[in-house]
């Protein structure tokens, strides 16, 4: 078990750090100042293309490594927890709508910063980092789990949350007193119905 659980956690930590280290601003600077505007204009394109290419050996992982099944739910109980992933994916799909998805996806320009408005409708009404709720929601309710399945979903679990912190820290940069209030009246990543924000800037 904990030579799986340290290849697991190494191989998830090591792709959560390349994925956070190029979708950093410094990394899109350096490709906008080295490579070009040009490349800079389909640099969220390659990004998605590549780390999704890299999802292949990192789900194969704990496939490929000695195993034994942890539980494997049956009627009713598998009628609960589909409806709950379900749940999850709405709340994916929701917060992907409410934003540009072209622009996401990396088939039209990023706005630049002081062009972007903060997004407080839909799912995000009810949680900061709705995509990552919902994703958690969906791996964390599969009705069979096995050892290593369940040592990769907490290591991404983990590099889930130390990922949110880091991105509200760009989000605080970025749009500053409004994202402030946002974050007071919004949890990160447990869903609740909004309470009334402390200070201006952020409606719902």
């Amino acid at each position: 078990m904990l030579h799986n659980a340290f290849l697991i956690f190494l191989a998830v930590g090591a792709y959560g750090l390349l994925h956070s280290l190029a979708a950093s601003h410094q990394a899109k600077q350096w490709v906008r100042q080295h490579l070009g505007a040009s490349a800079s204009r389909w640099y969220r394109l390659a990004y998605n293309v590549v780390f999704t290419l890299g999802l292949i050996p990192l789900l194969g992982l704990p496939a490929a490594l000695p195993d034994r099944v942890l539980y494997v739910l049956h009627p009713p109980w598998v009628y609960l927890t589909t409806a709950g992933q379900i749940a999850g994916l709405a709340l994916a799909a929701d917060a992907t709508l409410r934003t540009d998805l072209w622009a996401f996806l990396g088939l039209r320009p990023e706005k630049p910063a002081q062009e972007a408005t903060l997004v407080v409708r839909g799912a995000y009404r009810w949680v900061r980092h709705p995509m990552y709720s919902g994703s958690l929601l969906f791996i964390w309710l599969m009705p069979a789990m096995t050892l290593n399945t369940a040592l990769f979903y907490a290591a991404l679990t983990l590099y889930i949350i130390v990922g949110a912190y880091f991105e509200e820290r760009k989000l605080l940069a970025e749009y500053g007193a409004a994202y402030r209030a946002y974050r007071q009246a919004v949890p990160m990543l447990i869903p609740r119905w909004p309470r009334k924000p402390e200070g201006r800037g952020f409606s719902t």
